[in-house]
């Protein structure tokens, strides 16, 4: 039996956690499992720690399509850029976070041994997430650039000075026509970043949908929507040659958008799996993270519940520069 291979994806600017990845590679490797990092990150790491031996390289030496699982030592930046790592193979990502918010961490830094040693004896369960595929078109309808997003692809302006004239459709049938200063479209895991900041509602992850958020748009009608899975969504760079745009696909892959490009969204065929140890609720989770007050409230009548989801202390405050979603 072949042993398995771990990917540790960390934040390796921050001293705790390259500490954090080298103890976890250790343990890895003790338990007859592979360690396994991304060239650009086993450079920094060892450059901050010389406790990096017997592991092996991403791609160079371990393929996409044999990591087992994938553990993340950082806040949702990094567990975005572990996403983008695995992507083609079928590897859950687990994320421990080493940040102030990190949404999309399944575990604290305090709970990281247990979760190590679940993730080695198999003891979590996989939940599959929503993704875009995105397509862009020029002006004669081929496509120029294709990529995906976890969070949200947002359509922006290219000059601060001036706003970008666009055109959402949907389903084919154009729906609105306005100046702004973009558009995003978000998955509902990317509902508590981008999409949230701009306006737009908050999804629970088990509804698949993608909401269509315009950003400062001068129009009557420019209020956030919610469509379904299936729909296609397009936004078509409109007006004269200066209005010009950019995409963005959470905030890692950049494209720029001539005057006349089109952005298709839809679902994609591949989830981004998240790998998780506990059943916990999402509502819960909004409540510790956002410090929502909760106060007061005494549940269903009868009901054993009590407030101590209001009482949990927020994670202690620590300057993470990769906090996106």
């Amino acid at each position: 039996m072949n042993a398995r291979n771990i990917l540790i994806v960390a934040h390796a600017q921050r001293a705790d956690t390259v500490q954090a990845a080298a103890r976890i590679a250790a343990v890895i490797h003790e338990q007859g499992a592979v360690p396994v990092f991304d060239s650009a990150d086993l450079a920094s790491l060892n450059g901050a720690s010389p406790s990096f031996a017997g592991v092996k390289v991403l791609v160079d030496e371990v393929p996409v399509a044999d990591i087992d699982v994938a553990i993340v030592l950082g806040g949702d930046g990094t567990i975005l850029r572990a996403a983008e790592l695995v992507r083609g193979g079928t590897a859950p990502i687990l994320g421990i976070n080493m940040g102030h918010v990190g949404f999309l961490a399944e575990t604290e830094r305090d709970d990281m041994d247990e979760a190590v040693h679940r993730v080695l004896s198999g003891d979590y369960t996989v939940e599959e997430r929503l993704a875009l595929s995105v397509k862009v078109r020029d002006r004669l309808g081929d496509v120029v650039y294709e990529t995906w997003a976890l969070n949200e692809a947002s359509i922006e302006k290219a000059a601060r000075e001036r706003m970008i004239e666009l055109v959402i459709e949907i389903d084919g049938r154009p729906l609105s026509s306005f100046g702004a200063d973009g558009c995003v479209i978000a998955t509902p895991t990317g509902s508590t970043a981008y999409n949230f900041s701009a306006g737009g509602p908050i999804v629970w992850p088990s509804v698949e949908a993608m909401t269509v958020v315009p950003l400062s748009a001068h129009a009557l009608f420019a209020r956030p929507l919610v469509v379904g899975p299936e729909q296609l969504v397009a936004v078509e760079i409109t007006g004269d040659t200066g209005s010009n745009g950019v995409l963005w696909c959470d905030g890692r892959r950049m494209h720029l958008l001539p005057t006349g490009a089109r952005v298709s969204l839809r679902r994609s065929e591949e989830p981004v799996r998240l790998a998780r140890l506990h059943p916990a609720e999402f509502t819960d989770r909004l409540v510790r993270k956002f410090q929502l007050p909760v106060h007061g409230w005494r549940g269903p009548s009868g009901s054993m519940m009590t407030t101590a989801v209001a009482v949990i202390p927020p994670a202690p405050a620590h300057d993470e520069e990769d906090q996106t979603a």
